[in-house]
C-alpha cells in the first residue's frame, strides 16, 4: 500500500531556510507525480509545488523564488527547499502523490510535518 512519511520541519525564524523530505513506498515512484501542500490555520490547503515523472515542476505563486521541489527517484524521496521563510509559511506540511499532477488534490498523502516561522 502507499506510504508517504514526511520529515523535516522545526520552528525557524524569519528568513531562514528548511528542508523537507517524504519518503515514498508502496508504488512505482518514477512513473508517479509528487507535490506538496500545506494546511495553515484558518486557511485552505494549498498546493505549493509539484514535480511531474518527467521533472516537470509548477509552483505556487506564494513560494515561487524561495521554495524548490526535488526529488532522488533512485531513493524514492521527494525533497522541499525552503528559502527566506516569513510568518505565512507556517502549517501542516505533507506531501501527495497522485498517477498524474491534475489528480494530486485527490491523490495519496503523507500524515505531515509541522512548519512554525516566527
Amino acid at each position: 500500500h502507499v506510504q508517504l512519511v514526511e520529515s523535516g520541519g522545526g520552528s525557524v525564524q524569519a528568513g531562514g531556510s528548511l528542508t523537507l523530505s517524504c519518503t515514498a513506498s508502496g508504488f512505482t515512484y518514477s512513473r508517479y507525480c509528487m507535490g506538496w501542500f500545506r494546511q495553515s490555520p484558518g486557511k485552505e490547503r494549498e498546493g505549493i509545488a509539484s514535480i511531474g515523472s518527467v521533472e516537470n515542476t509548477n509552483y505556487a505563486d506564494s513560494v515561487k523564488g524561495r521554495f524548490t521541489i526535488s526529488q532522488d527517484s533512485a531513493k524514492n524521496i521527494l525533497y522541499l527547499q525552503m528559502h527566506s521563510l516569513k510568518p505565512d509559511d507556517s502549517g501542516l506540511y505533507y506531501c501527495a502523490t497522485a498517477r498524474f499532477c491534475y489528480h494530486l488534490n485527490n491523490g495519496y498523502r503523507g500524515q505531515g510535518t509541522q512548519v512554525t516561522v516566527s
